[in-house]
């Protein structure tokens, strides 16, 4: 069998865009990636593009060999958005060589050890603050709005939600400093102002919610570790499944995690083995994202092994399509060591229309896929019926 075509696809996904990688062989089987990108789709469906010829015409069902072709020929530019279009790739072949065998990727690594795994609401009230019109949902204008969504929560079946810095008004809006904004913004510090919002935010959702739903607050790359560590401590009351900090520095977040009982999770920045073992060995958070879009099947499978040599959770970083969801969950499906998944709920209507059948979530479990390769078909045509074409994408 030999590669014979490679494709990507930017797809419209409302406020940022899906990036896909279909793989064609000489026997007619295709496979399919995802390495979404909000910030670079461009950048990666470029490199992928660079790393074409370095695989063309070479065996897809050696997918270690073929990843190491394509790393080798990013030396001068690890991870960020090489490794994303890697991933892409090496996800696309995976899916190749599960299909060709007849069996699921869960199959193909010596799944499953579970059946079902428990997910999150992702961006619970962030997507419906800056997207209500395009999500046809109602929009977030007081508390009393955020206490509806928490309830809404709970009726959908949801046992645990996950939320950003939601401020409701006229228009709402979400806090995402560490990601843009005016001169200022760099700073990293929360102010009084905002650290009795996040109180008040969280608070409605647990008044709302009740005791036995978990919440998570992700704060993303918004604030220095002195900042955090103030907002940990005003949080303790809530307990909260974890309070979710990116910071390319493991004691930093070490300082964090050791001033509170708020329990840390971190990760979904960071690629391969090599750069999550300094966080390990630091045990800098209680629980671990990967991002499997962004390092790749088998390289997630690696971080997930070692984690569990540190007896350590995972949990995989999913704000993607249902490709992503099948993939995330054939990742909880060969690990030992889960704690839990992200999924968003609130999405543009066609994500639903990109793929043949959606994952089956109920109770909030999500079944995990037993079908050839992912588990999942790709309508091309709705692909292409929704080009990204905005530039940049709005966060």
């Amino acid at each position: 069998m030999k590669i014979t075509n490679i494709e990507t696809f930017i797809v419209d996904a409302g406020w940022r865009p899906w990036i896909f990688v279909r793989v064609d062989t000489d026997e007619g089987i295709s496979g399919w990636g995802e390495c979404s990108d909000g910030r670079s789709p461009y950048g990666v469906t470029g490199t992928v593009r660079d790393l074409t010829p370095l695989i063309i015409g070479k065996d897809p069902r050696a997918y270690e060999m073929r990843f190491w072709d394509m790393l080798r020929g990013t030396r001068q530019s690890p991870g960020g958005i090489a490794a994303k279009a890697i991933a892409g790739v090496e996800l696309a072949l995976i899916d190749i060589k599960a299909r060709a065998l007849g069996i699921s990727v869960v199959e193909l690594f010596g799944g499953p050890t579970r059946e079902q795994v428990r997910v999150y609401w992702s961006h619970c009230g962030t997507s419906r603050a800056r997207n209500s019109d395009l999500l046809n949902t109602p929009p977030l204008r007081t508390m009393d709005d955020i206490a509806a969504l928490g309830r809404e929560v709970v009726e959908r079946g949801y046992t645990a939600l996950k939320t950003n810095i939601v401020v409701p008004g006229d228009p709402a809006s979400v806090y995402f400093g560490g990601f843009g904004g005016e001169p200022g913004t760099t700073d990293g510090v929360v102010t009084r102002q905002i650290l009795r919002h996040i109180e008040t935010l969280i608070g409605t959702f647990r008044d709302a919610v009740g005791p036995d739903v978990d919440i998570n607050l992700d704060l993303n790359f918004n604030f220095k570790p002195e900042s955090c560590m103030r907002i940990a401590r005003v949080l303790e009351q809530f307990d909260l499944l974890w309070l979710e900090i990116d910071m390319y520095e493991p004691d930093a977040i070490r300082q964090i995690k050791d001033s509170t009982s708020t329990k840390i999770c971190t990760g979904e920045n960071l690629f391969y083995m090599r750069e999550f073992i300094p966080y390990f060995q630091a045990r800098s958070a209680d629980v671990f994202m990967i991002d499997v879009p962004w390092n790749g099947f088998a390289q997630s499978k690696k971080v997930g092994d070692l984690a569990e040599a540190y007896q350590l959770n995972v949990a995989p970083h999913n704000y993607y399509s249902h490709l992503s969801t099948c993939i995330s969950a054939s990742l909880c499906a060969v690990l030992p060591n889960v704690r839990i998944m992200e999924i968003d709920v609130d999405d543009v209507p066609w994500r639903e229309d990109m793929v043949a059948s959606v994952p089956h979530i109920e109770n909030g479990y999500l079944t995990i896929p037993s079908g050839p390769g992912w588990g999942i078909e790709m309508v091309e045509e709705v692909l292409k019926a929704h080009p990204w074409d905005k530039g940049n994408a709005n966060w």
